[in-house]
């Protein structure tokens, strides 16, 4: 809703702004301020706004917070360069019809209390000025009907001999108002990412640039909801400021050999380092070879008296210690030279020296060589078993290069038959695991045995196999010896088990296969399929997150389809927002109907010059609109015209501009002299005249 304010017979409104105020508060000082109208966007560098929420004086058309009222006044008064203690001059006021007398008795004190006015014109209603200012361009006779639908509320007054009769008028407490914030709840559910975005006065921007009134609603909802290309044509797409990810210019060829050139050079200097710590490795462990082979030399000069003695001076213990030692640094020193270092079988004796007992018979050693003996059985044993499992993962990765190498040939062969064909494996093996865990937990319940608690017991738990090795076990503890447990005397009686147990291992290694099996498929469409969203474990609360794919420009996109007719459409049916009240088609039906004298002349003359005014009415569609409910309600054959105002929004303040500058106005005020002796019961049956 907004103020227009202007001096007296002007032709154009000098002040318009909305009437609302915004108290926002000083980020540093913590000073409030008192702001009228739309902040200025320069205040947000110094004030918060974002705590502060817009404020009306008004009500559904009606003020009740007289101090905004008076901030609003405040204003426009300086504004116009009325910055008096008193303001000088007559004010006339507009309102909407049906507005309760309380509010003009205060409105009346505000303004003769606070302001000093001299007199008031209290209070023309601003369809009535509408009406009858198109009257005076001929748009209209001066018999017929005012339809004004504001921001607030909308009402139709009839006008007989140019005169309104508010006897007969009508009112709607739906407006623009409902309208634009109809279509921002739609928006904000439709779009709840793009919130922020759907600002209140964005929204009252698309609803006066893209809404209309549809000529049969349920008609144009079957239109969009076929999908035609009707419908395609009447959408519409608001484009969000979206910024394009930086794309990465290729660079050109002399950037190219220029990092080449400096790659190259980075490259030698590594090099040139790792050939360095090379040699001084190979100097190293030269020397290292040298010392230990020098010590073997003394140590065989050494008698066998003093060699304990010798080998506690050199920190060693034992002449093996010390030719393993040289057959490692050989075989280090082989491999910083990159020569074929020899395998296991082909070391020199100094390896098998290692484990000297393990093929001497027992009953040839002491209880000391005894001991030696297993420890060395261990050694051999864990150091075997170390290479054969390096062996294995060894086998293992080339069978997965392999294997990876030949699905990825696949998957150039035809992209899109590999991608279905893993799809398809990683539906079957979910649900090879899943039914394998609910059969685990939950069992099948294939038997039908259920428990009176609802639960599943333990035999509904087992599989078949599991079910089949517990009943030959029963079996076999009390069938023998006829009631007598002789189970365990014969050996194959264990193999029952070892079966068992076997059986167990064999479950949870396929088990274990299929969830890796599993993992690795779903980790291989992550890589292929952005898309691809694993499902959630069985039991678990959360599920892995999806991977977004980069935001495009469509993605800043807000399409209007059935909004730009649904919304406005609370016009004529407001039970779509919950309000149960008449739409403009059945309000006209009730003013005339309301009429004082029954007379089917005056009907007709009334339906042949119907105005729409008002800032809701400029919909595209709307005279169509409401000269078809109006002819639905009246008699067949009753002439009906509706026409639009040449200026629905200004129409009203141009009217009241006329009446203000006309020579009898100052005859037509309620005087600050008449306030003061017959105070405000004189406004209840004071009776605003048009015609002057």
């Amino acid at each position: 809703m907004a103020v227009h304010i202007s001096a007296l017979g002007e032709d154009e409104p000098r002040v318009i702004f909305r009437n609302i105020v915004q108290r926002p508060r000083h980020k540093t000082t913590g000073e409030t301020v008192t702001v009228v109208s739309d902040h200025n966007p320069a205040l947000l560098r110094y004030f918060d706004c974002t705590r502060s929420g817009p404020r009306s004086a008004f009500d559904g058309n009606v003020v009740y917070q007289f101090e905004i009222m008076e901030y609003i006044l405040d204003f426009g008064f300086d504004r116009l360069g009325a910055d008096q203690s008193q303001i000088d001059h007559p004010v006339l006021i507009t309102e909407c019809a049906c507005n309760p007398i309380q509010s003009r008795c205060r409105m009346a004190e505000l303004l003769f209390e606070s302001y000093g006015v001299p007199s008031i014109a209290a209070f023309g209603v601003d369809a009535a000025f509408s009406y009858k200012y198109n009257q005076q361009l001929g748009i209209c006779n001066s018999d017929g009907l005012a339809i004004c639908s504001g921001f607030m509320t909308s009402h139709a007054i009839p006008f007989i001999n140019g005169e309104p009769a508010y006897e007969a008028c009508c009112r709607t407490n739906v407006g623009g108002y409902h309208v634009t914030d109809y279509l921002k709840q739609l928006l904000s559910l439709k779009y709840p990412h793009h919130i922020s975005k759907l600002t209140w006065e964005k929204v009252e921007d698309l609803k006066m640039e893209h809404c209309y009134i549809a000529p049969d609603y349920t008609s144009e909802v079957r239109i969009f909801k076929k999908g035609a290309k009707e419908a395609e044509e009447k959408t519409r797409c608001w484009q969000l400021p979206w910024t394009p990810a930086p794309v990465e210019e290729q660079p050109s060829e002399e950037e190219l050999a220029r990092k080449a050139a400096l790659k190259e050079r980075q490259g030698q200097r590594l090099r040139e380092m790792a050939e360095a710590k090379r040699s001084s490795r190979i100097n190293e462990l030269e020397n290292d070879i040298r010392g230990l082979e020098f010590l073997l030399k003394q140590l065989k000069q050494v008698e066998e008296n003093n060699v304990p003695a010798f080998l506690r001076e050199t920190g060693y213990a034992s002449k093996q210690e010390i030719e393993s030692n040289l057959a490692k640094a050989i075989q280090s020193l082989r491999k910083a030279k990159g020569e074929q270092v020899e395998t296991e079988e082909k070391m020199d004796a100094s390896t098998a020296d290692k484990y000297n007992l393990v093929n001497v018979p027992d009953d040839v050693l002491t209880p000391e060589q005894l001991k030696e003996k297993r420890k060395q059985l261990f050694l051999k044993s864990t150091t075997e078993a170390r290479q054969r499992a390096k062996q294995k993962r060894i086998e293992e990765e080339l069978e997965r290069e392999k294997q990876m190498k030949l699905e990825e040939e696949k998957r150039l062969e035809n992209p899109e038959r590999y991608l279905e064909d893993l799809r398809a494996k990683y539906r079957e093996l979910s649900e090879k695991v899943e039914q394998r865990k609910r059969l685990k937990t939950n069992g099948n319940n294939t038997n039908g045995n259920q428990n009176g608690s609802g639960g599943v017991g333990r035999g509904e738990r087992l599989n078949a196999a599991q079910r089949e090795r517990m009943r030959l076990l029963t079996t076999a503890a009390f069938d023998r010896g006829k009631g007598e447990d002789t189970f365990g005397i014969k050996d194959e009686d264990w193999q029952l088990y070892k079966l068992m147990s076997r059986d167990d291992d064999e479950e949870d290694e396929k088990s274990n296969e299929d969830e890796a099996d599993l993992a690795r498929v779903s980790s291989r469409l992550r890589e292929i399929d952005p898309t691809f969203f694993p499902k959630a474990e069985s039991g678990s609360s959360t599920a892995e997150p999806p991977r977004f794919r980069p935001l495009t420009k469509e993605d800043f996109q807000l399409i209007l389809g059935v909004e730009r007719f649904r919304c406005p459409e609370v016009l004529f049916q407001p039970n779509l927002i919950g309000i149960d009240q008449s739409g403009l088609d059945e309000m006209a039906g009730v003013s005339i109907r309301r009429l004082p004298c029954k007379n089917q002349g005056l009907e007709e003359k009334i339906t042949k010059s119907i105005l729409m005014t008002g800032g809701s009415c400029q919909y595209p569609g709307m005279a169509e609109r409401l000269e078809a409910g109006i002819r639905m309600i009246r008699p067949c054959g009753t002439p009906i015209t509706v026409v639009r105002a040449s200026d629905p929004s200004l129409d009203a303040w141009r009217g009241a501009s006329v009446y203000a500058a006309a020579m009898q106005f100052p005859n037509q005020t309620f005087s600050r002299t008449d306030y003061y002796e017959k105070g405000e019961d004189w406004l209840r049956r004071y009776q605003f005249n048009y015609t002057l």
